[in-house]
């Protein structure tokens, strides 16, 4: 059995209007952990519920090329993030693990499919932390006009673009999974809000992925690495980083290196700077959220 720490949650119910089973564990109105059957009537349900479709609006948000920042990415993350708590202390109570545990074959893809989400977002904290200190560097070489330097940024902004394509690869294959109509025995609910989850998680995985993915690539090998996206791929992009890639371009272009537009490019990138380091901290905290949910999957087996 893997060790976990349980979570309290909070709820504003009157005492009145909770569950009697729920009364056992507090006497007041702010904790409790209920250890019934998730069903209909279960808050926990309704809540990851609530969640997931705020999900779905949120992506519906992202549709125009005007929504696409990186704010609107920290937000997704952020409700991920808040959905797999939910779920994971769904699968921490006993009876929805005695329900889970006599359909090892689909637990087992489930594990499977988060072990993927768990990697990609691993690999995704090493790329930030790369583009983070590439970032940087790129801003001195601005600074002193220095375009080896930058020409080296562009280079390892090409060799990150397709890592992180390769992580929208690796996500996709999350939603290819063989049918799972062959479950049963097990509440219908429980099921569809645990395969709603996942399938939340792929949508704003390919969304962080895919938007930073689209953002680096360049359409020929130039330090110019934004100016020219390749076509079709650029609405996807994510704003701040489209931002900075104008700038580059068009200083880049300038044969005296307009120095007013440099000072404006070099605020756009201490900007996109904080962006970065943003976007970080969000899918550090998925990915945490990501292990704890696997781990509750993984107890269900053992």
């Amino acid at each position: 059995m893997v060790s976990k720490c349980r979570r309290s949650l909070s709820f504003p119910n009157h005492p009145n209007s909770l569950p009697k089973d729920s009364k056992r564990f507090s006497k007041t109105t702010s904790h409790f952990r209920s250890t019934s059957l998730p069903c209909t009537s279960h808050p926990l349900i309704y809540q990851l519920k609530d969640h997931l479709n705020h999900l779905k609006s949120w992506a519906a948000s992202g549709s125009t090329p005007d929504t696409r920042t990186s704010a609107w990415l920290c937000d997704g993350l952020a409700r991920l993030k808040t959905a797999h708590d939910y779920l994971d202390d769904i699968l921490l109570l006993p009876q929805t693990q005695d329900s889970l545990r006599h359909q090892p074959d689909w637990i087992e893809r489930l594990l499977d499919d988060f072990l993927r989400f768990v990697d990609a977002y691993g690999i995704f904290q090493t790329l930030v932390f790369t583009l983070k200190q590439e970032h940087s560097a790129a801003q001195v070489a601005v600074r002193r006009k220095d375009e080896s330097k930058v020409e080296t940024y562009a280079k390892a902004m090409r060799k990150m673009e397709k890592e992180m394509g390769d992580l929208v690869s690796t996500v996709r294959c999350t939603t290819r999974s063989p049918s799972n109509n062959f479950v049963c025995n097990v509440d219908a609910e429980l099921v569809e809000v645990i395969l709603d989850a996942k399938e939340a998680t792929a949508l704003v995985s390919t969304a962080l992925f895919s938007g930073i993915s689209s953002s680096l690539v360049s359409k020929k090998p130039s330090w110019i690495w934004l100016g020219f996206a390749k076509k079709g791929r650029v609405e996807d992009g994510i704003q701040e980083f489209k931002q900075v890639g104008t700038e580059c371009c068009l200083w880049g272009l300038r044969k005296k290196r307009d120095e007013e537009l440099r000072m404006v490019l070099l605020k756009r990138m201490n900007e996109l700077e904080d962006c970065i380091v943003k976007i970080g901290m969000g899918s550090e905290r998925v990915f945490r959220s990501l292990i704890s949910t696997r781990v509750s999957l993984l107890n269900v087996l053992t």
